[in-house]
């Protein structure tokens, strides 16, 4: 592991580079390259402790042998003076909440080979692993009196669906493998594979002995987030405890459960998602986000307030440009704390009972992982253009004095020339407004034009923001431009700004991408003959969306699409893309064919690569295959990349490089000398 330095401002991913100096007399700055990628590192998890005194944070880095990610807990004092290991080994540790008292930490080891639930003792570093079972642990809550930890556990249902019995086998046969029945709505995910039935239920086990965990729920319900009343008697959670709850997936509840009882009593009711309960200090008021349900195909959520017992229900914030998070009790109970992302940007926010909100933090930088101590001490991962994310604290008394204690990536990034980056607001073909960001080649002159990528994020509904991205950058070092926006249906601009897609995706968002590329060329050092996009998941579909619409680009790359939403709905990993389209694919199956890529696959003249996860089940394979085979049978400029044993988004850091390398390779492939390529 390499050596790491405390300084300034933000960390959190941190890739790496190559020192390529030329030059006889004067050496230039080092770029960003690829061979050191595999030495980034990152922190996450911040938890500061109770007394604000100390952080326990996750470092993670990249096992080079066995191409696999792993993580272990570090702790520094809120100075930054004094950081130290506590954990370390060939496995992920993760997760850490600290015990009331701030004399033990919990966490998520797979140190064993499964997923478990470990203790610390921080006076000797001693490590008991507390539970022993078959299907990793989530969501883990301390008592209040530090005497029990509550979590969440999947637990698998052995009733066959339908019960048969073969003939009884001859000594020695070697017959195939059982059939696999399925009697469910959705029974695989992307990340994991096909899943076993059953449902996650609420455990609670001693926090000293370990032993057996105690189930707290039953039924065949699935259960999440526990959080523990003030007197330590309930335990409140989110679930969807009705009829056919698979059908329900956009309206869970929040219940309560006696654990003397193990009654069970439904706290909201309303059409719509409950969710994220958080007890104040004294246990008298639940807040909570939510929203009601109105039939969008996305909607953002707000935060509400209840009394513990479900009673005396108001919003306390709302038609908020994204969804709060991180939701977080001041200490005297005067109102909460929530994390929001917004143009770009992510800061601290504060509500009152009385409905009242204030800005906390502020500045163009990207907060993550925030953690308040009793004490009013801050601490979380800063990010922004030109620095990963770092450890950081501050005190919400002084939210603008950010201390930055740990930077696991300083020192590979000292004296790396980056590319500067421009924000740009523009207006789109029917007026409205749309931010992005304009990343210049990391040696700019501008007496030169230099090529643009466009680079499209996923969701749709998510959000690009200001944090360091070491993709782009490491295309900067290589004398592209960047351009990455947020075209309608992006959040952090509003529920409106989010249904600018509603039924209609894609569609005006193709217009927003278009006039953000017409504003970076008015910039004047963009060369106009070479024009490349990509994008992932959404923004594979925008992809191949672009290229049956317009020829205006060199070369574009499409990764894990979406091609053709007839065959995806039935096909994805989850049923609830059905609720993008006004009727069924039965019903109406010209809407699904018109916002199809595959629909305008003729038009395409733009040389398309297709890259794609061989296990993906959120956008399957085929939906790849069946692009490149469209292509190819119109002897259109194509090549297919299948990533073997990945799902949606590679797990393994080698792929990560390789889809750099992949692309610039095509790109390149493509790029073609213009008179004013070099000189204006």
């Amino acid at each position: 592991m390499k050596k790491f330095v405390f300084s300034g401002l933000a960390l959190s991913i941190v890739f790496c580079f190559a020192l390529s100096l030329g030059g006889e007399d004067k050496k230039p700055s080092p770029l960003l390259g690829l061979e050191t990628y595999m030495e980034m590192e990152s922190v996450g998890s911040p938890a500061i402790s109770p007394d604000g005194q100390n952080i326990i944070f996750t470092r993670v880095w990249v096992d080079k042998i066995n191409d696999r990610s792993n993580s272990s807990l570090w702790i520094t004092d809120i100075e930054g003076k004094r950081v130290r290991e506590l954990t370390g080994g060939n496995w992920r540790d993760s997760s850490p909440v600290w015990s009331p008292d701030g004399r033990k930490v919990a966490f998520v080891s797979d140190r064993d080979g499964t997923s478990q639930i470990h203790v610390m003792w921080l006076d000797t570093r001693e490590v008991a692993q507390l539970t022993r079972v078959e299907n990793s642990p989530s969501g883990v809550a301390w008592s209040p009196d530090g005497m029990k930890l509550a979590f969440s556990i999947f637990i698998p249902d052995e009733k066959p669906a339908l019960k048969v019995e073969l003939p009884r086998r001859p000594k020695g046969a070697k017959w195939a493998d059982p059939a696999i029945l399925i009697d469910r709505l959705s029974w695989r995910s992307d990340g994991r594979g096909p899943l076993p039935k059953g449902n996650s239920h609420i455990f609670t086990i001693d926090a000293e002995l370990g032993g057996t965990p105690r189930q707290m729920t039953s039924g065949d319900f699935s259960h999440s987030g526990p959080e523990w009343s003030a007197d330590g008697r309930k335990i409140y959670f989110s679930a969807i405890r009705k009829p056919d709850p698979e059908y329900q997936e956009n309206d869970s509840e929040i219940y309560a459960v006696d654990l003397e009882t193990l009654e069970v009593t439904a706290l909201t009711d309303r059409k719509g998602p409950d969710y994220r309960p958080v007890v104040s200090p004294d246990g008298k008021w639940i807040a909570y986000t939510g929203h009601d349900d109105k039939n969008y195909t996305s909607h953002l959520s707000n935060l509400y307030l209840m009394d513990a017992n479900g009673g005396n229900k108001k919003m306390l914030c709302g038609d908020l440009p994204n969804s709060p998070a991180n939701i977080i009790w001041a200490t005297d109970g005067t109102g909460v704390y929530y994390m929001m992302a917004e143009r770009g940007e992510s800061n601290l926010h504060f509500v009152s009972l009385a409905g009242k909100t204030k800005k906390i933090t502020a500045g163009v930088h990207y907060i993550s992982g925030m953690s308040i101590s009793r004490t009013g001490q801050a601490a979380a991962v800063v990010s922004t253009f030109h620095r990963p994310g770092t450890l950081t604290a501050f005190s919400l008394l002084k939210p603008a004095d950010f201390k930055p204690l740990v930077d696991v990536n300083a020192d590979l990034l000292r004296g790396i020339k980056l590319g500067e980056v421009e924000e740009i607001w523009y207006k789109s073909s029917d007026g409205w407004d749309i931010q992005g960001w304009l990343i210049k080649p990391a040696e700019f002159d501008p007496a030169k034009k230099y090529p643009l990528l466009l680079w499209i994020h996923g969701g749709p509904w998510a959000m690009y923001n200001v944090a360091f991205n070491w993709e782009w950058q490491n295309f900067a070092a290589n004398g592209y431009a960047v351009l990455y926006t947020n075209p309608r249906g992006s959040t952090g601009y509003g529920q409106d700004f989010v249904n600018g897609i509603q039924y209609s995706y894609p569609g005006k968002d193709f217009d927003d991408l278009m006039a953000g590329v017409d504003a970076a060329i008015a910039k004047g050092f963009i060369d106009k003959a070479n024009l490349f996009v990509c994008g992932g998941s959404g923004g594979g579909v925008l992809t191949a969306w672009i290229v049956g619409h317009t020829d205006r680009f060199r070369a574009a790359v499409s990764m894990r699409p979406v091609i053709n939403w007839h065959s995806f709905v039935g096909t994805t990993d989850g049923h609830m893309w059905y609720r993008q389209f006004k009727k069924y694919p039965w019903e109406d199956p010209l809407e699904y064919a018109e916002r199809s890529p595959l629909h305008y696959v003729a038009n395409v003249t733009t040389p398309t690569m297709v890259m794609t996860g061989e296990a993906d089940l959120r956008t399957p394979i085929s939906q790849s295959e069946e692009y490149y085979r469209a292509l190819k049978m119109l002897k259109k400029d194509t090549l297919l990349v299948r990533m073997p044993e990945e799902y949606h988004g590679w797990r393994r850091p080698s792929h990560r490089l390789l889809q750099q390398l992949y692309l610039k390779a095509w790109f390149e492939k493509y790029r073609t000398k213009s008179e004013d390529t070099e000189k204006k």
